[in-house]
């Protein structure tokens, strides 16, 4: 019997606090080497590329699969993630999910891992910068292992940042205020989370409270970055789910060939104590989120394990 799950099911199966244990063992499987999780690769036509990650779990999770997803530049319906999960002793076939919420659902939980291993335990007050499906999942992470208590968020759109406002406040019972400007949304945060599409820095480090952790999620090229590159040097701590693929972009990351690129460490080694995540209150850390190959197909396997119940 295998499964064939929906966006629909995965919004009614997904449980954040679940999903963030998950993926915080399978950092732990990296780091003890039963993680395979390869950079992802492109097949590449003139109109657009197909885009591959694929990875194993093979010591807790026990699955082996792949995502693949497109980047054809058109607004046709029918665009679609497909996470396709298998036995990892046993080949056979799982399930597939079918969707884009569940890639977002895997990265707002990476980032959520990142928050419990690096941010001050003490954080109450977050700052939003972003309000589409990314801001969402990684709030709803953050939330999840910080006792949060109050939510500023900043997105360009007016009528953007107050819908965000009023769905999550509602969503996630606490205080979410939209502001209207990205100075007073992160003035005074214990974490940062930045979400959007831009390819000029939102924030300026100079804003930045002592102690504060940055999320970025949104581009993170030299070329096109949505954090300042002064960020790297004010960090005291830089972390990634993937160093592999933080260098394997055919662009570069804006981190790499500057003296910050050898002090960029892994999630994994913050989340096993091979490495403090943060070495004081008033450290400024940095989580650059890449995309660790496999977890999609960790938490699609997660998402057929609930279907079950």
């Amino acid at each position: 019997m295998y499964h064939v799950l929906t966006d629909q099911d995965v919004e009614k199966l997904a449980s954040m606090n679940s999903i963030v244990n998950v993926i915080e063992r399978t950092f732990e499987e990296q780091a003890n080497g039963t993680l395979v999780s390869p950079p992802r690769f492109r097949l590449e036509t003139e109109r657009g590329d197909m885009v591959f990650t694929a990875g194993a779990a093979t010591a807790f999770e026990k699955v082996i699969g792949f995502r693949v997803y497109d980047t054809y530049a058109n607004d046709l319906d029918g665009h679609q993630q497909l996470v396709c999960v298998f036995d990892s002793d046993t080949g056979v076939f799982k399930g597939i999910v079918i969707g884009n919420l569940l890639g977002a659902v895997r990265t707002g939980a990476i980032g959520g891992v990142a928050i419990k291993a690096m941010a001050r335990t003490d954080s109450k007050y977050i700052a939003v910068i972003g309000t589409g499906i990314q801001a969402r999942a990684q709030l709803e992470a953050a939330v999840a292992v910080r006792n949060i208590k109050h939510v500023r968020v900043f997105s360009r759109n007016h009528e953007n940042r107050e819908a965000f406002a009023a769905e999550m406040e509602k969503k996630l019972d606490i205080e979410v205020v939209a502001v209207d400007s990205p100075k007073s949304c992160v003035q005074g945060a214990d974490i940062v989370i930045c979400a959007t599409n831009s390819g000029t820095p939102v924030f300026d480090a100079e804003w930045l409270e002592p102690g504060v952790h940055i999320n970025t999620v949104g581009p993170k090229s030299v070329k096109r970055h949505e954090v300042p590159m002064e960020l790297g040097a004010r960090s005291s701590v830089i972390v990634t789910d993937s160093i592999e693929q933080l260098k394997a972009y055919p662009t570069p990351h804006f981190l790499v060939g500057t003296p910050d690129e050898e002090r960029i460490i892994q999630l994994s080694d913050v989340v096993t104590g091979k490495t403090l995540g943060r070495k004081g209150q008033d450290d400024i850390t940095l989580f650059c989120s890449v995309g660790l190959a496999g977890t999609e197909v960790v938490v699609a396997n997660e998402m057929m394990k609930e279907a079950l119940c």
